[in-house]
C-alpha cells in the first residue's frame, strides 16, 4: 500500500511502525455514517462497537451493527491519534475516497 495518500488538500502519511501496536480504523454504521477511532485490537473494538462485549463508543450504540471499512497500522499511540485527528477533519466524501483506495 502507498504510504502517502492525498485526499483533497490533505496528505496523509500511513508509513507503518513495525514495533508499535496501535491501529487507526473506520467503521460504517447501520445508518451509513462513518466512525473513526484508534485501538490496539481491531477485532475486539468492532465487537465492542457491536455490543458483543463491553466498551463500545456511545456514537455507535444506536447505529448498530457496524462493519469495518478501513484500517491501517501499526503505529505508535501518538501517531495513531494524530492520524485519527486528521481523518476526522476529512469530509464524508473524502473518507469514502480513502476507503475505496
Amino acid at each position: 500500500m502507498c504510504e502517502l495518500i492525498e485526499i483533497g488538500n490533505k496528505t496523509l502519511n500511513f508509513k507503518p511502525e513495525p514495533e508499535a501496536c496501535w491501529y487507526v480504523y473506520i467503521v460504517e454504521c447501520d445508518d451509513r455514517s462513518l466512525y473513526t477511532g484508534v485501538t490496539t485490537s481491531i477485532e475486539r473494538r468492532v465487537r465492542q462497537h457491536n455490543g458483543e462485549i463491553r466498551g463500545g463508543a456511545r456514537y455507535t450504540q444506536s447505529r448498530r451493527p457496524v462493519s469495518l471499512s478501513w484500517s491501517q497500522g501499526p503505529f505508535s499511540k501518538s501517531r495513531a491519534c494524530q492520524l485519527e485527528a486528521k481523518l476526522k477533519q476529512l469530509s464524508r466524501a473524502q473518507k469514502r475516497q480513502l476507503i475505496s483506495l
